[in-house]
Formats: structure tokens, sequence, C-alpha cells
């Protein structure tokens, strides 16, 4: 059961239940964390076949305060390399769009506009915005494909905007993990600075907040049936 499922009836319950296994200190780190935490900017990884560099972007992603992830299963799997992550991939929400005969970059394109984003696809080859240049008015999703291929021929139609970093030698491109910390590093830089609603907002805060309690217990799933079992939910 996700914590955004859970009845509102039990939520003091089930926070003091957490507070019992969760330490002042850690908790205290949680709120410090949340307060630079933003759901305004999202990374999309579409079809990312080494998981070295995939999990390096999960852990920029975690440094520069993103905390949605949609990751896009079209053509290979995404592997999470913990040694890598550092266990960042813990604290962020990681979304999959894996299903089969299906367009999963549609399909993740359509759920974030539905959501209010616009759609940047990151590419050297378009000339549309710099990282400087990029529009933040507005939530905005940033598209990031494979080095070998870079992004599908869809991702490019279908954006709203193109992105690039500024280039100034022979290679033609960024390494993945490279390219999505300097897009994250601007433009969370300029979110920081500019007057802009990016910050996640008191429910969001508070959501977040019991959910990482909960992804930081040892023997989650025995304890938390045995809280569920309680109060009569199913888990």
């Amino acid at each position: 059961m996700k914590t955004n499922e859970l009845p509102d009836s039990i939520f003091p319950d089930f926070e003091a239940f957490l507070n019992s296994y969760v330490t002042e200190h850690k908790r205290s780190l949680f709120k410090k964390i949340l307060a630079d935490r933003t759901r305004y900017l999202t990374v999309v990884l579409e079809n990312l076949f080494q998981p070295h560099n995939a999990s390096a972007v999960l852990r920029s992603c975690d440094c520069f305060g993103i905390q949605d992830v949609h990751i896009i299963e079209n053509k290979q799997e995404f592997e999470i390399t913990r040694g890598i992550t550092m266990g960042a991939h813990k604290w962020l929400d990681l979304e999959y769009y894996n299903k089969e005969d299906a367009n999963n970059t549609e399909l993740c394109f359509n759920g974030l506009r539905n959501k209010g984003y616009k759609i940047a696809a990151t590419s050297p080859h378009k000339e549309d915005f710099s990282i400087s240049e990029l529009p933040l008015n507005q939530k905005t999703a940033l598209v990031f494909g494979t080095e070998k291929d870079g992004l599908s021929e869809y991702a490019l139609e279908n954006a709203d905007y193109h992105v690039r970093i500024p280039m100034y030698g022979f290679s033609e491109s960024f390494n993945i993990s490279v390219s999505a910390a300097l897009v994250l590093y601007e433009l969370t830089k300029r979110l920081r600075e500019s007057d802009l609603p990016w910050n996640l907002n008191e429910n969001e805060q508070y959501l977040t907040y019991i959910e990482w309690m909960r992804r930081s217990l040892k023997y989650k799933e025995s304890l938390e049936n045995h809280f569920f079992t309680q109060h009569n939910l199913q888990v």
C-alpha cells in the first residue's frame, strides 16, 4: 500500500508508529532535505542501457533535489547499480513505463502533460534553447536518451522544447550522466534564484516525509504488516 493510498484517519497513528522506529536525528534530516525538494522539474530517462550511467543520473537527481524520475523501457530494462547510487535511489520516486506493445514514451509524455508539464528534450543537435535560456515559467520534464542513439524520434518530434548544453570542443555530446548533472545544476540554480513556486507544497512534503520514514525502516514489511493488521487494513 502506497503512502498516498492510506486513509487520512490513520496518518496520526501511522506517523506515531514510524516515529518509534526512526531516530529524531533522521527525522530532522528528512524535514531539512524536504524543504529543498522539487517536482517543478522532473527527469525522464528513455531506454538507458548502461547501468552505471543510469545510476549516476539517479544520484545527481537526488543531489539537486529532484524528487520524481520517470523511466521509459521501450527497448531496454533499466538497472540500478547500488554501488553507484550510494543509496540515492531510495529517496526518489521512480515511475516506470514498460507496457508491452505500447509506445511507453507516448504514455509517459501524456501523463506528464496531464500533470501540467512541458516536455524538454535534451539534444546536442537541436538549436531551440541552451540550458541558460530554457523557459521555466511552467513545470518542466527534462528528457534524456542514450549516448549511442540519443532520444527516439517520437521524443524529439513530440517535445515542446529542445534544449542543449553549449559545447566548444570536437566531441558531439557529453556522457549521459554528465549531461544530466550539468543540466540539473543550471536549471535548479535558476529555479532557486527565482520566485517561482518550485518547492513541494505542505501536503507533498508531509506525504514524502512519511514515505521516507517507511523506506528507512529495517524489517519494513513485517513491521508494517503488524501495524496494518491492527488497524484492519489490507496490505
